[in-house]
């Protein structure tokens, strides 16, 4: 039985089961990238939610094992060498856990590289330009006049996914055929841009028909469709 009580964030979040991975987020763009990682790997693991509503990111126990107060953020009790290791930043996440695995990051030393740059183009462009489009067009900078920022956050949202979509032409995935990391990074973000923001007539979405190919296949994976739902919102009391 793995020992995780030297771990602050474990008397805020209670392990019930130690020796499995604890994964801690919310259904966002980010924190879905590991639950959806998690649940396609198959590896064991416990979630448990950071309600951003209470403010859960920002408490003592939660900035222990993340200082930047982001989420998703995890523990693996059987890390690197049999010892347990904390881990943030989901990009870092995603590798690691396809390194522990052996899955969904190619061996090819080309085709490594290449999905991992597309994972980084995700994580400085996509989310950052998606989700600042976000706050100016359905959050609290819909109140501002001055629309010139939430049109920036538009036109490089429309660029990012031109460059998308002109990659994925005659491809399944944003490898080729293989289904990687990279996938799980970029398409949450997409799927919140014309879900979650209802910014899709604004970005022109339409237009790229190769994107939203492949996001429809990201969506039908039994895998993602768990993963999107994790961690849960807690029970209704009666």
């Amino acid at each position: 039985m793995s020992d995780l009580s030297a771990f602050p964030i474990t008397g805020k979040w209670p392990a019930q089961h130690p020796d499995r991975i604890q994964l801690y987020s919310l259904p966002t763009p980010n924190g879905v990238k590991a639950s959806i990682m998690l649940e396609e790997c198959g590896l064991a693991y416990e979630p448990h939610r950071v309600d951003f509503a209470t403010n859960d990111q920002l408490t003592p126990e939660f900035i222990s094992l993340n200082p930047n107060n982001k989420i998703p953020a995890l523990i693996d009790p059987d890390g690197p060498g049999g010892q347990p290791l904390t881990l943030w930043e989901s990009g870092a996440i995603l590798i690691y856990l396809a390194e522990k695995t052996g899955k969904f990051l190619p061996q090819d030393a080309a085709a490594r590289y290449h999905t991992i740059q597309w994972l980084m183009w995700q994580m400085g462009g996509v989310g950052p330009m998606m989700g600042q489009l976000g706050f100016f067009h359905k959050f609290a900078g819909k109140e501002y006049e001055d629309k010139r920022p939430r049109d920036r956050y538009v036109a490089e949202s429309r660029r990012l996914l031109g460059v998308l979509d002109k990659h994925l032409e005659g491809k399944d995935w944003i490898m080729g055929s293989a289904y990687t990391i990279a996938d799980i990074a970029v398409f949450p973000w997409v799927r919140n841009l014309i879900g979650f923001y209802e910014a899709g007539e604004l970005v022109g979405y339409a237009d790229f028909t190769n994107v939203d190919r492949v996001l429809k296949a990201f969506v039908a994976r039994p895998a993602v469709q768990r993963g999107l739902q994790i961690p849960a919102p807690p029970k209704a009391q009666d």
